[in-house]
């Protein structure tokens, strides 16, 4: 007989209360699901930083050089904002478009400033007549500067390419190279403008540009000349 239980000797001991045991298989899995949370996140912690396929960008340019310095004397007139879409398509001879060929639809925008030249302004290009209320300017015409493609703005809109040519590109180490796009975006941007108005608003902005700067110092008459074409 066991004096403290009462029970005799040899008897299996009592049975642990359900809820003891339920309780105590709660914990268990608590403590497993912990675990396997801490588990995941220290994975994805490890991968982020032991990723052997993780790209880093590492800008090691070295510092901007100044090649030169040039004074500007000439007077930015107008600026005209273009946009054109290069429908570029190159063709084999002797096969399909679907084996060999590319059609490229490229969106260029860019802007070309109109300009005139004080620089070239002679000794005699400014004369002022002899009661002093009348002045004269002799003036070259406006001249356009070449175009300025925006790389924000333009871009490569469609494309269609053959099976040599995805191949081709595939094993190329710069499979599209756009210069030829924006070369050609640039020659008929400076075709466009040449066509415009451009340069006849330039002529007229800088004439009133003139016009109010010499009478503000007093001349009554402001005439202005053109000494020769573009």
């Amino acid at each position: 007989m066991n004096r403290q239980t009462g029970a005799p000797h040899g008897s299996p001991p009592p049975a642990e209360p359900a809820n003891r045991r339920s309780r105590r298989g709660w914990r268990w899995l608590a403590g497993l699901l912990f675990v396997a949370l801490l588990f995941v996140v220290g994975a994805r912690l490890a991968l982020s930083w032991l990723d052997p396929f993780g790209e880093r960008t590492v800008d090691r340019s070295g510092p901007v050089l100044l090649q030169s310095i040039h004074n500007l004397s000439r007077f930015e007139a107008a600026t005209g904002n273009f946009q054109v879409v290069v429908d570029l398509e190159k063709d084999a001879a002797f096969l399909p478009d679907a084996i060999k060929g590319t059609r490229t639809l490229f969106v260029g925008a860019g802007n070309v400033d109109a300009y005139v030249d004080f620089g070239s302004l002679t000794k005699d290009a400014i004369t002022v007549s002899p009661d002093r209320t009348t002045v004269t300017v002799r003036l070259p015409r406006a001249q356009l500067e070449k175009p300025n493609l925006d790389n924000k703005r333009s871009y490569v809109f469609a494309q269609q390419r053959g099976l040599l040519d995805r191949v081709s590109d595939f094993l190329s180490s710069s499979p599209q190279n756009q210069q030829e796009l924006y070369v050609l975006a640039e020659k008929k941007i400076a075709d466009a403008a040449v066509s415009s108005d451009l340069r006849a608003r330039a002529d007229q902005n800088t004439r009133a540009m003139l016009e109010g700067m010499l009478t503000s110092l007093g001349f009554t008459k402001v005439v202005i000349q053109y000494s020769s074409e573009p």
